[in-house]
This record gives structure tokens, sequence and C-alpha cells, in this order.
């Protein structure tokens, strides 16, 4: 018997949620540090290389940014499916106007 297939929850590399924000903000740390140093090694100057770093830290805080509303969005619409929607004026019941089939059809409007 073969052993059972991971899920998208408990495979490796395919974390969500908060955890997943903080991996992908340290990768892209780690990026920011290494990135210059590659350049630096491969004979570019110093100023070239710490503009790449500046731009690469600049990018990295916009993302995580977006994420982070990102992620407060999302908790909003997920708090918000649990409370029952109430209608425009806060009222619930049967009205003249609350949609569904009227009786007589559809009539022309002259």
């Amino acid at each position: 018997m073969s052993a059972p297939r991971p899920t998208p929850e408990t495979r490796p590399g395919t974390a969500s949620g908060p955890d997943a924000v903080t991996d992908l903000v340290r990768w892209a740390v780690f990026s920011c540090l290494l990135v210059p140093v590659v350049l630096l090694w491969c004979g570019s100057s110093l100023a070239g290389a710490t503009g790449t770093a500046v731009g690469l830290a600049a990018v990295t805080a916009a993302c995580r940014a977006l994420l982070r509303g990102s992620e407060r969005g999302a908790a909003r619409l997920r708090a918000a499916e649990g409370a029952p929607h109430r209608g425009r004026h806060q009222r619930s019941g049967s009205g003249a106007h609350r949609g569904g089939r009227r009786p007589g059809g559809h009539t022309p409007v002259a």
C-alpha cells in the first residue's frame, strides 16, 4: 500500500495563511541581502550594488504592505460572511418591493 498523498495544506512548500506571508517576506529580505553581495562578487560597483539593495528593499516593503492589507480584507470578508445581511434599511419581512414574482406576467409599458 502506498502512503496517502499530502493535501495542499500539508504539502511542503505550499503554506497558506499568515505563516506564508512571513516566509515570503523573509525570503525577500534574504534576497535583498544576497543580491548586492553577488553583484559585488561579480565586479559591480559599490554604488550600483547599494542602489539595487535599496530598490529591492522598497519593492519588498511595498509588497509586504499590500499582502498585509489583503490579509486584513480577507479577514473582514470572513467575518462578514457569518453576519446575516438585513437589507437596505435594516428591516426584514415581506413588502411590496421585495422582489419575487408578481401576478399577471410581464406586461409591456406603453
